[in-house]
């Protein structure tokens, strides 16, 4: 009994209707009507259930997601009407099929964002369709495919086809959960809240995107294949129609996208409704009219989708006890230790070197030609008046724009033309002056997701249990917010997200942070220690760019200090040299700074 309370509410409700799913067709085997529409929604939720890779976790909508569901069924029926073999056992290739060109398209249609990937993605399913009309040699045409009835006996009925479709929507749904477990899996939800800052946390967006969109369209593939054969028959029109993405988005619509079991929810509550409109409606107009109004009040009055509505309801109801500190004392004091890179033997000289970057936004130029060294092993400060470029040259340093012109040296390699993702292999990370976490995911998930290199072990590297969620719980615990794991990072002090976002960085494995104004936002009492942490982390080894324009603080804890104005560095100094230069006093400093025998 222990056991069963220890499994999660959800997952021990859907193992409860998995088990009623599985005995019905024992207890009732002579009813193929309900069969028959059971197996339909099995159908649908496994189209939803793919779709949610790519459209949930990622965020990229696709309203042609049925085409794989079309391509699936004519590689399965080309193979059989060609080799005689049966379509159940070559529908894994419709599969194989859906990816390759999933994977082949998404190459391309995946560097386009909102209602451009949208229009693409019911471009390709319309293009489809007219490519197996013309093709009539490889498809018959319109003319359509016919195959074999079933090798089984009549008695059997629909209950093989399914067992079938069941089985596969079981496979989907753990297929997706893993997905969920994985890095790979926060890396696309990072992406789905802010593709730039998942970029700048070494996620590489481009391999990300074009895998999940794979990923998506297999298990809709092999389904294809069965469906062909349930059918006996097909068409370009039938295979490749676009209600079917329609219900698709629907579905994951009502149950809730994002989530592991709101597409199938949704897919029995849409398949539901469908076959109701079917029978009742009295046309196809009337059914189209039926979906058209659910889809409208789904977005009205439920646009979070149905289970993300439930959970919100009970997280209120039931809420989650947590001590907030409201900052004070929220760093701990446990010693701040991090995994090392291994130096490369080359690795000598400056860490940072920028030369001549210049940054144009039409007439106005933010950053001028400006130069900039970091010294292995220092704390640096980047300090000048707002405007004069400091955030404009952390952008162009790690990637976030790009230079109009100038060198950029990280580690004795040129990385100005590297994607950000890159950058952050190379042990190269940055906090945010106004903080970007992902504030749907929780604290953990947010800490988990960086990759510090493009290897596909840590891409599938479980982010849940195992070594990085240990590593990740290990930073928490330096910045003192251990006990807020399970939290959404949206539902933090502006402060706590500051120090979430330092951890986040950390588990890049970092050689440079830049640090844009990490006092800001901070609760007073809490800056002798986040000077503290920031000296810890230099002694193991990090260097630190810090943008602030906390001055005390930044004389206390940098050496040397550059000042910026006008998009270019006019002064570089120990910070004794720099609170006394003239020409820091005149354009930033001000005459508070100035000696008192200057005043005289």
């Amino acid at each position: 009994m222990s056991l069963i309370r220890r499994i999660p509410r959800q997952h021990l409700i859907a193992g409860i209707a998995l088990l009623v799913l599985v005995l019905y067709p024992v207890v009732n085997p002579w009813q193929p009507y309900p069969q028959g529409v059971l197996l339909l929604m099995f159908l649908l939720a496994i189209q939803a259930t793919g779709w949610n890779i790519i459209s949930g976790f990622a965020g990229y909508i696709s309203l042609g997601h049925s085409m794989f569901l079309g391509l699936g069924s004519y590689t399965a029926a080309i193979i059989a009407l060609h080799t005689g073999v049966n379509p159940l056992w070559v529908a894994p290739i419709g599969g194989v099929t859906a990816v390759v060109i999933a994977m082949a398209f998404g190459y391309i249609v995946l560097r386009t964002r909102g209602h451009a990937f949208v229009i693409i993605t019911i471009a390709l399913l319309l293009s489809a369709q007219i490519v197996a009309t013309n093709w009539k040699s490889l498809t018959n045409g319109s003319d359509g495919i016919t195959l074999e009835l079933p090798f089984w006996s009549a008695d059997f009925q629909n209950i093989p086809f399914y067992y079938a479709f069941l089985l596969l929507l079981v496979l989907s749904v753990l297929f997706s959960a893993w997905i969920a477990r994985t890095k790979f899996g926060t890396g696309l939800i990072a992406i789905r809240e802010d593709e730039g800052k998942a970029a700048s946390i070494g996620v590489n967006t481009t391999i990300f995107k074009i895998i999940a969109y794979g990923a998506s369209s297999f298990f809709i593939g092999v389904a294809g294949g069965v469906y062909a054969y349930y059918q006996t028959f097909l068409n370009p029109v039938g295979a490749f129609a676009i209600l079917g993405s329609v219900l698709i988005v629907l579905s994951a619509l009502v149950g809730g996208r994002g989530t592991l079991y709101g597409p199938v929810l949704g897919a029995f509550i849409v398949g539901l409704i469908n076959e109701g409109a079917t029978v009742y409606g009295g046309s196809s107009q009337a059914r189209v009219l039926i979906l058209g109004l659910i889809l409208v009040a789904v977005v009205l009055f439920l646009p979070a989708g149905l289970l993300p509505t439930i959970e919100k309801a009970w997280r209120k109801r039931h809420p989650v006890k947590v001590e907030f500190t409201n900052q004070v004392g929220a760093l701990s004091h446990n010693t701040a230790v991090v995994r090392e890179r291994v130096p490369e033997p080359a690795s000598t000289g400056p860490l940072l070197e920028v030369r001549g970057a210049t940054k144009r936004f039409g007439g106005l130029t933010a950053v001028d030609g400006a130069d900039l060294t970091v010294e292995r092993g220092s704390i640096t400060a980047l300090i000048g008046p707002n405007g004069s470029g400091k955030t404009t040259l952390f952008n162009l340093i790690t990637g976030t724009m790009a230079a109009d012109a100038g060198t950029i040296t990280f580690d004795g390699k040129r990385i100005e033309k590297l994607p950000p993702w890159s950058r952050g292999h190379l042990g190269l990370g940055r906090t945010f002056q106004v903080t970007r976490l992902f504030k749907d995911m929780t604290v953990l998930q947010n800490v988990v997701a960086p990759q510090p290199d493009g290897k596909l072990r840590t891409m599938l590297a479980d982010a849940v249990s195992g070594s990085e969620a240990a590593r990740a719980r290990e930073l928490l615990d330096i910045v003192g917010l251990g006990s807020f794991e399970q939290q959404k990072a949206g539902a933090l002090s502006y402060g706590q997200q500051k120090l979430v976002e330092l951890a986040q960085v950390l588990m890049l494995e970092p050689q440079l942070i830049l640090l844009d104004e990490p006092a800001g936002g901070v609760n007073p009492s809490l800056l002798g220690r986040l000077t503290e942490v920031i000296r810890e982390l230099n002694r193991s080894g990090i260097t630190f760019l810090i943008v602030e324009h906390n001055i005390p603080l930044v004389l206390d804890l940098c050496d040397p200090v550059h000042v910026f104005a006008r998009g270019a560095c006019i002064a570089s100094g120990p910070p004794g040299q720099i609170r006394n230069d003239p020409v820091v006093l005149d354009a930033y400093l001000g005459d508070d700074w100035r000696p008192q025998d200057a005043h005289a």
